[in-house]
């Protein structure tokens, strides 16, 4: 005969977070700057008055359940559409029926679940039925509308971004889970409080891996000789063995990492630019992307001011190329650690993009003829190269010599700092420009 557990109701079939997905706002955990009494989305929400409109946020936080809540309380047609399955033509069916509901005056409300994983082609299909109010589209997406959504969708939706859940908003879930019907109600279940408090730090403020994780210490907690199934913390630190942070290598997050890591070396907090750092890494990020963007700190951050900083980068770049991931993480940390702390100067970026200003705006002059080369006599005869004073015959091993264009004489790009080497650097360059000046 097949063993049957307490977990085998086929009512029980469904994950627990699907199962406690609530019905209507006053069951919603969460987002009360959104939907809280007396907030506009609320109001549009019971009053049905709702427009196109686009839920941002991270995974977890209650999008997919708001929408649904949305068309448990609209009286509009509700269809739902997937990035995956749905094609142009079958976006093109629902907005045929959609425009025939709407002159019979019914509304269609249309879920877009994961709105940025629609390409382009789908995307621009929504548009002209979204305009004149064919239909309503509610759109949920992880990633930043900014980026992954049209512009001119985007114009005509009112975007709403949910944020990571609170702590305490997650451990009033997990109490939920453990009393209501739809979660353990049934089951004598014991776990302590702190437990609960740490599932919940775990989640990282995601609903969803919040409540699979509960499910799977529960699924695995041991009955005792009274019938109440006890979780037990060594099983509970198996299920929370790692948590898996929100890192998206070609998404938003993927940008704000990298940039929380360029401003706290700039800022000169290693401890920080350690931490976003592995961060990336954890993620899996590519080690050699992160070298990458060391080197290009180097400079335009560090410059003159200590050079030693970019042969760091690049040796870091090396080792990392020739060891890679786990063992380079140390590598990078070197190279943080040491851009961090390396005098800072952007005086080597500010004079580049300065006099890119001036190639892009400028017209571009010749070069003066006694800085060319004349390697042919016709070229000399032209006086190519005529009046050249090489340096190194000098006393001073410089000449007054005009080397930029006519238009651009006595143009300064390069102003050094007074930071680390660079202050000497600047004391040698204003030696020099005082010496032409007398010259």
């Amino acid at each position: 005969m097949e063993q049957l557990s307490l977990f085998d109701d086929r009512k029980q079939a469904a994950p627990l977070a699907s199962r406690l997905r609530p019905d209507c706002l006053d069951d919603y955990v969460g987002q009360k700057h959104l939907i809280g009494k007396g907030t506009i989305l609320r109001r549009l929400i019971e009053e049905d008055q709702i427009s196109s409109m686009i839920f941002w946020g991270p995974p977890g936080v209650g999008k997919t359940t708001l929408a649904r809540i949305i068309a448990n309380q609209t009286r509009a047609e509700f269809v739902e559409f997937s990035a995956v399955t749905s094609g142009i033509k079958e976006i093109k069916e629902v907005m045929v029926q959609a425009e025939q509901n709407r002159k019979m005056g019914i509304r269609t409300l249309l879920f877009a679940d994961e709105i940025h994983r629609f390409n382009k082609a789908q995307q621009d299909a929504f548009l002209p039925f979204v305009e004149k109010g064919s239909i309503i589209l509610v759109g949920a997406t992880t990633e930043n509308p900014s980026f992954e959504i049209n512009s001119a969708l985007l114009s005509r939706c009112k975007v709403f971004i949910l944020k990571a859940l609170q702590e305490e908003d997650v451990k009033e879930l997990l109490l939920y889970a453990l009393k209501s019907k739809k979660g353990f109600g049934n089951l004598k279940i014991s776990i302590e409080d702190a437990h609960l408090t740490a599932i919940a730090r775990f989640s990282n403020g995601d609903a969803r891996t919040a409540l699979n994780t509960l499910e799977m210490a529960v699924s695995n907690g041991r009955m005792n000789e009274e019938a109440v199934l006890c979780v037990e913390e060594e099983i509970l630190a198996q299920c929370m063995n790692r948590r898996s942070l929100l890192y998206d290598k070609n998404g938003e997050e993927h940008y704000n990492l990298i940039s929380a890591l360029h401003k706290s070396m700039r800022n000169s907090d290693p401890d920080a630019a350690v931490y976003w750092m592995c961060r990336m890494l954890d993620g899996g990020e590519d080690p050699l992307y992160i070298a990458r963007r060391l080197v290009r700190f180097a400079s335009e951050d560090i410059g003159m001011a200590d050079s030693h900083a970019l042969l760091t980068a690049v040796s870091a770049y090396q080792a990392c190329h020739f060891l890679g991931m786990p063992e380079c993480d140390v590598h990078l940390t070197h190279a943080v650690v040491y851009l961090s702390m390396a005098p800072k100067s952007n005086a080597l970026y500010r004079a580049c993009e300065s006099c890119k200003e001036d190639v892009r705006e400028l017209p571009a002059e010749p070069v003066p003829l006694h800085i060319c080369n004349a390697p042919t006599g016709l070229m000399k005869q032209l006086n190519y190269g005529k009046g050249y004073v090489y340096a190194h015959d000098t006393e001073e091993k410089i000449s007054n010599m005009q080397c930029l264009p006519d238009t651009l004489t006595g143009r300064r790009y390069y102003c050094p700092g007074e930071e680390g080497e660079e202050g000497r650097i600047k004391k040698r360059l204003e030696e020099i420009l005082e010496w032409k000046r007398k010259n």
